[in-house]
């Protein structure tokens, strides 16, 4: 079991959340009508994301006893590797038009990176970082040896 395929965002208000990440620029396939979708799912490079309802998410976890869905930091944080200082920027300036949370303003990073932080609307957390030395498959995945 050496790979992610999927990571599913449980959401309050899956209809808001789409249009967030649609305006972030996901392409999306949805499951159900578009004012009311049954799950969302992104066809975007790399590892795919999907939306789910947060609720419907903690039942299928655990039918008879799901987890808290409160919200708190959960200690995980999504990524998006960028190709330049600039690309992080713009990034992050198209995620608060689109109502992201700024959580911590693009700079420089301890460990010689640039990057910042923002939140979706269900408070999940986004790091958006450049790394002078980073490469890219063509895929568009970071490669780490």
């Amino acid at each position: 079991m050496n790979r992610l395929n999927l990571i599913t965002l449980g959401t309050k208000d899956i209809v808001k959340s789409h249009q967030f990440y649609k305006e972030l620029g996901f392409d999306t396939s949805i499951r159900g009508t578009e004012s009311n979708p049954a799950i969302i799912f992104f066809r975007n490079e790399g590892t795919r994301i999907a939306l789910y309802p947060l609720k419907e998410l903690a039942k299928d976890v655990n039918h008879d006893s799901p987890p808290a869905t409160s919200n708190g930091f959960s200690g995980i944080t999504l990524a998006y590797n960028a190709k330049s200082k600039e690309e992080v920027d713009v990034v992050i300036k198209k995620a608060e038009s689109a109502g992201a949370t700024i959580q911590k303003e693009p700079k420089k990073t301890d460990w010689g990176g640039y990057g910042g932080y923002f939140t979706d609307p269900d408070g999940y957390y986004w790091e958006v970082a450049f790394g002078e030395d980073w490469e890219f498959d063509e895929s568009n995945m970071l490669i780490i040896e």
